[in-house]
Parts: C-alpha cells; sequence; structure tokens
C-alpha cells in the first residue's frame, strides 16, 4: 500500500491551519434538530473543523445535508470533512474524508480522491496510529479518549497516557475524540493532542454558542 511524499503531507497540514476545535455534526444525535443550523452556530462560534457523521441516513439523504452544509460552510473558509463516504465526500466536494478501521482502505480513498484531499483516520492504539501515519493518513482521530454515550460497541478507552504515547510515537496530527469537555480539554491538548473533535459537547447544549466559546477557551490554555 503506497505512503504519501512528504511535502504532500506537509502542504495538506497547512490545509487546515487550525486543529482546535473540530465540530462532528452527527445527523442521528441532533434528530429532528436542524443540522445545518447548529453547525454554522458552531462556527460562528469558534469550530474550526467541521465533519459531517449521518450513519444511519440513506445515501440521497447523507448527500443532500452534505451539499447544504459545503454551501453554508464556503464562505467561512472552514475544512469540511466528510465521516465514512468517500463517494459523498466526491460528490460534494468536501476538502477530505475520515475514514474507520473497518471503512475503505486508506490507499484506495487516496487513489479516488487524490493527494490534494484530507484523509483521516480513527485510531485507538499506538500500532494502528504508526500505521495509519505509514499509509499516509494527514490527521489521526484517536477514539474514545474517555468514555462516550454518543458511540456504541467503543474500543477500549484510550485514556491520558494512551494518547501521550501516540504523541510520542508519530508526527501528524492528532484529534482526539471521545468524552471530551471544557473541564478536561486543557488535560488532553497538554498530552499531547493537536485539537479535540466532540459531538454533544455542542450539539447536546442549550447554548450551542457559549458552548463552543468555552470549549475554545479550553483548548487555547496553552497556545
Amino acid at each position: 500500500m503506497p505512503g504519501t511524499d512528504t511535502a504532500v503531507i506537509i502542504l495538506l497540514n497547512m490545509k487546515i491551519k487550525n486543529w482546535k476545535l473540530c465540530l462532528v455534526a452527527d445527523a442521528d444525535f441532533t434528530a429532528a434538530k436542524d443540522l445545518p443550523v447548529l453547525t454554522l452556530q458552531a462556527v460562528k462560534s469558534g469550530a474550526s473543523i467541521v465533519q459531517l457523521r449521518a450513519k444511519n441516513l440513506y445515501a440521497g439523504e447523507f448527500l443532500d445535508l452534505a451539499f447544504i452544509i459545503a454551501k453554508r460552510l464556503g464562505p467561512h473558509n472552514i475544512p469540511f470533512i466528510i465521516n465514512d463516504k468517500v463517494d459523498i465526500a466526491q460528490a460534494c466536494k468536501a476538502d477530505g474524508v475520515h475514514l474507520g478501521q473497518k471503512d475503505m482502505p486508506l490507499y484506495q480513498a487516496r487513489e479516488i480522491l487524490g493527494n490534494n484531499k484530507i484523509i483521516g483516520i480513527s485510531v485507538n492504539t499506538v500500532e494502528e496510529a504508526i500505521k495509519a501515519e505509514t499509509e499516509g493518513a494527514d490527521y489521526l482521530g484517536a477514539s474514545p479518549l474517555f468514555h462516550t454515550d454518543s458511540k456504541k460497541d467503543l474500543d477500549p478507552e484510550l485514556g491520558i497516557k494512551g494518547l501521550q504515547e501516540m504523541r510520542k510515537q508519530v508526527k501528524i496530527p492528532i484529534l482526539a475524540i471521545g468524552g471530551i469537555n471544557s473541564s478536561n480539554a486543557s488535560e488532553v491538548m497538554a498530552a499531547g493532542a493537536d485539537g479535540i473533535a466532540v459531538i454533544s459537547t455542542i450539539l447536546g447544549a442549550d447554548d450551542i454558542s457559549r458552548a463552543t466559546q468555552k470549549l475554545l477557551k479550553a483548548v487555547s490554555k496553552l497556545s
């Protein structure tokens, strides 16, 4: 499986200038809420990356939602990542795709999307992280850092020590996800994460803007 040239990795990492706060815009979590509206509220309040996740939507519904969010994010110059679905990422001209361990192999996604798109990989162990970096991943989604109710059938908690060890072994950016909130976000950043990714901490809040701003303040303490 071919890797990605170092110069290309550097170029892609420069495309995402701010890794601090990724909103995982989960269509299943929000249920009947207006996800594009909530996503835009979070972006206006400081979210620096958006990843669209829709495990239970039909392909057509997922694609329609992706087009709507991509259009609304356009004026804000926010990196837009599609979860799992390479074809949808390609169709809506997203900035990249985020793949799980059981999704399409990274090298196949790279062949389809090309070297100018961002590809992230979910990892739970140091070994998975090293493998993903070696194969050309542009960033890692390290999860679950702590316990979370946002996902079912989770791998073991990575924890702060696991994140620290992962940071020692890989050079590409790490987004930590799973049970992260404004109370523990600064600890996560201190352990070596380049940023955090959250679902419920923002989308489950009564005040989206305030919740986003609190998280941004927490992850910026070490800057």
